[in-house]
């Protein structure tokens, strides 16, 4: 890796290829598993943007975070950061519920993910962040509803 001026290492690789080496790093189900849950949530959404973040984990952002991908020892995690004030009609997530923010899909071999229910779930968080940014935003910059006239 190349050090800048900042002391900080620079990765040659981009995200997107860092989440391939990881996904093929992993040669068992949990592999299988990581890349059928990428695809999932990039077909949601095409403005979706690949991050790689915390010392090694994959990261899927539209607008803020919407989740990030763990492989662990018996399982692969999916948690969502805002996953608390998601709607969840399929009930998908299955881990997290001790905290007031953070929800998980905690997937075990031979657990199959409801794909559809994946990236609707995926489509209300990117909902949810741009109802957060669109309060966030001043009052001059936010976009007008205009009525339709009957």
């Amino acid at each position: 890796m190349k050090q800048d001026k900042n002391s900080r290492y620079k990765d040659p690789m981009n995200p997107s290829e860092r989440i391939d080496q990881l996904i093929a790093g992993l040669t068992d189900w949990r592999g299988k598993t990581l890349a059928s849950i990428r695809k999932n949530i990039l077909e949601a959404d095409r403005q979706i943007i690949e991050e790689w973040k915390w010392m090694g984990s994959p990261v899927w952002s539209r607008d803020r975070m919407i989740a990030v991908g763990n492989a662990h020892k018996d399982k692969v995690k999916l948690t969502f950061s805002h996953g608390a004030s998601l709607p969840d009609p399929d009930k998908l997530f299955n881990a997290g519920f001790k905290g007031n923010t953070w929800r998980a899909i905690d997937l075990f071999e031979g657990d199959k993910i409801n794909e559809h229910a994946l990236k609707n779930l995926v489509r209300a968080a990117i909902d949810s962040n741009q109802i957060k940014l669109k309060r966030k935003a001043p009052a001059g910059t936010r976009a007008k509803i205009h009525k339709s006239k009957k």
